[in-house]
């Protein structure tokens, strides 16, 4: 047996073994805000809608549910100075913001890419490591990353903003990977941990 087809079967069978146990290998940060994400995006039928995700190159997770999607990569397409001809009723700002150089010009950008009556969806951690991709310059918290779509042109009141966290999973990525939710590990939210920070920002018709 060849050493690649022996890794192969051993993957596959590592693989068997967790789906018996249940066990959960989704992202233990974004669990919740993926959740919301998709919650918001099958309500109304947004999924349908014309979507725009302004994605780091590697995530374009939001593809796989809508269907009259596109996408530009960062930093290539550099939100701060770069914008869209084209409006679009959903613009996804997914794990990209913390990246930024310069937040507030991001923020309009993403407003002015947004039609009239159509939502921005923005998503950055916060209490986690930092990760150059190429550079890391920002965090928020949910009442800081309101004010900045407030800034950017988004009306306070037609801005929700949402964050998850708790100490465990604060604890488990300090100097560690990316932890897979795995087994029996807590999804409750303390407020004062957020590690994951989330808004949907909508424009004015």
């Amino acid at each position: 047996m060849t050493t690649s087809l022996a890794g192969t079967l051993t993957n596959q069978s590592k693989r068997a073994v967790k789906r018996l146990i249940g066990y959960d290998s989704r992202n233990w940060l974004r669990i919740r805000q993926i959740e919301a994400f998709t919650e918001f995006l099958q309500a109304g039928g947004r999924k349908s809608s014309d979507v725009i995700e302004i994605s780091p190159g590697w995530n374009r997770y939001w593809k796989t549910i809508c269907p009259n999607y596109t996408s530009v990569d960062f930093p290539d397409f550099d939100i701060c100075k770069d914008r869209t001809e084209e409006q679009y009723s959903i613009v996804i700002a997914d794990q990209v913001l913390e990246h930024v150089q310069r937040p507030l010009a991001a923020a309009e950008n993403i407003h002015a890419m947004t039609r009239p009556g159509g939502w921005a969806m923005v998503a950055t951690p916060f209490l986690f490591r930092v990760h150059a991709r190429p550079h890391d310059y920002n965090r928020w918290t949910p009442a800081g990353l309101k004010q900045l779509m407030v800034e950017g042109g988004f009306p306070e009141a037609n801005i929700k903003v949402h964050g998850w966290g708790n100490k465990a999973c604060a604890r488990a990525h300090i100097g560690g990977p990316v932890r897979a939710y795995g087994l029996w590990r807590d999804l409750s939210n303390d407020e004062e941990y957020p590690l994951m920070v989330w808004a949907f920002a909508r424009k004015p018709s």
